[in-house]
């Protein structure tokens, strides 16, 4: 449902399987499929360079008494979505956790990453 009230950031919820995360603040998603490079010479821009990329979402989430870090870190196979304050739902499927999930233990939060292949985050 399109939101028209002009509220456009701020809020946003996030669920994997099913499971509601509570959100520290970072929320991002990338819908690319690529990414490119500019080829350039001594004399001038040559054109570009292109690659596939996979779609990503990462969310900086709070250390709660009955979250597992561990749990986060197998993560292979999953459905991420998050309801934005736009109106927008970001839904990934088939998403697999990368890089360290790090915790800070003075604010209870650490960041997670989920990467997919391409197709995999779409914008509804």
């Amino acid at each position: 449902m399109a939101n028209n009230t002009n509220f456009i950031a701020g809020t946003a919820y996030i669920t994997v399987d099913g499971v509601n995360y509570q959100l520290d603040g970072e929320l991002k998603y990338d819908v690319g499929s690529v990414t490119r490079e500019s080829l350039a010479g001594q004399d001038t821009v040559h054109g570009f360079s292109e690659k596939p990329k996979a779609p990503s979402i990462s969310a900086s989430i709070r250390d709660s008494g009955g979250l597992s870090w561990a749990a986060l870190n197998a993560m292979r196979n999953n459905t991420i979505v998050l309801e934005l304050a736009n109106g927008k739902t970001i839904i990934g499927r088939n998403m697999w956790t990368v890089e360290a999930q790090e915790v800070d233990t003075t604010e209870a939060k650490g960041t997670v990453k989920w990467e997919g292949l391409q197709g995999a985050v779409t914008e509804q």
